[in-house]
Parts: C-alpha cells; sequence; structure tokens
C-alpha cells in the first residue's frame, strides 16, 4: 500500500480501535484485508475490532455482493468517562485525524480522500 508508514515499536496516541475506524471512515467498503495493512495490523485483529465496534454501536455493516460497506455512527458519543462527559463524539475525532490527514499532505503535495 502506498503511503503506509513502516511498523512502530512503543506507545502511540491513538487505539487500534481509533485506528480501524478513521480507515473505515477514510473507505467505508474497505476489505478487512487492506484495513489490516494500512493499521499495520492483522486481519484477525481487525475483525475482532470489527466486532467490538458494532457490539458498541459505533459501526454497523451491509452486506455487498462479497464484501461488505460499513456505517459509522457519527453522533456516538466517545467510551472513556472523560470525552463522554463532554459529550465528545465520534465525528469530533474523525474531523481532527481527517484534518490531520489533509494538513501533512498538503505539506507533501499528495491528495487526499477528504481533499480529492
Amino acid at each position: 500500500m502506498d503511503g503506509v508508514p513502516e511498523s512502530h515499536n512503543g506507545w502511540t496516541f491513538l487505539t487500534n480501535h481509533a485506528r480501524v475506524l478513521a480507515a473505515i471512515a477514510d473507505n467505508q467498503s474497505a476489505r478487512v484485508r487492506d484495513i489490516a495493512a494500512r493499521c499495520r495490523l492483522t486481519e484477525r485483529a481487525v475483525q475482532k475490532i470489527i466486532a467490538d465496534l458494532e457490539q458498541a454501536g459505533y459501526l454497523s455493516h451491509i452486506r455487498q455482493g462479497r464484501g461488505n460497506t460499513y456505517q459509522i455512527d457519527p453522533g456516538k458519543v466517545l467510551r472513556h468517562p472523560t470525552e463522554a462527559g463532554q459529550g465528545l463524539t465520534v465525528a469530533s475525532l474523525l474531523s481532527l485525524l481527517i484534518h490531520d490527514e489533509a494538513h501533512r499532505a498538503a505539506l507533501s503535495g499528495e491528495p487526499t480522500r477528504a481533499s480529492g
């Protein structure tokens, strides 16, 4: 996959659940294989994360032929008590991530899905 960073050791600011959700927001018909490659996770880990997100109501899917089309609930409040207490939603998280992706692409001169 083009533009996928190398794997990273140590801690990071985003959870794998946030990474998978952002990957799905970028391409709602992405295959588990593609999400796994983008997030540097195993397909099994991505399947588990998708199941977690669906069970909690953050995500749903519709079967489309041999694949799935995912639907994110943008109004769903984030799970951590700090964010939930402030009413922060999935939409606010994704807009921050999309804004960051667009900003990085602008600096490098690369187009993004969000910007065209």
